[in-house]
């Protein structure tokens, strides 16, 4: 699970640096207001890539993608990118925990 909610963070991570350069010359809000909030958003991003098997660091990616969601108010293209992320988010947990038990099963059996 969390190789694929990595890629996924890591990918959102270079989504947010572009809508911050897009909401920084298309919005009405000020640029250090967009960058300050972008940068906290990226940084979150790479932080939870370290920290997503610690407890909490699934619900707080689901922090995440709603923000990002939420960023839509300013540039309305994050709705759609938000959505996309969001459904990767629950596919890379869903999935990857499917992928963790199956190692898990494959461990425990006897090798013959």
């Amino acid at each position: 699970m969390r190789s694929l909610c990595a890629s996924t963070l890591i990918g959102e991570f270079f989504v947010i640096g572009f809508a911050g350069l897009v909401a920084m010359r298309m919005s009405e809000v000020p640029a250090g207001t967009v960058w300050t909030v972008s940068g906290i958003a990226m940084a979150l991003c790479v932080l939870l890539c370290g920290a997503l098997s610690r407890p909490g660091a699934v619900q707080t990616g689901w922090v995440l993608q709603a923000g990002l969601v939420a960023s839509g108010f300013v540039v309305p293209t994050m709705f759609f990118l938000g959505a996309c992320f969001a459904g990767l988010w629950w596919a890379s947990i869903h999935f990857g925990r499917r992928i963790d038990e199956a190692k898990a099963r494959s461990a425990a059996q006897p090798a013959g």
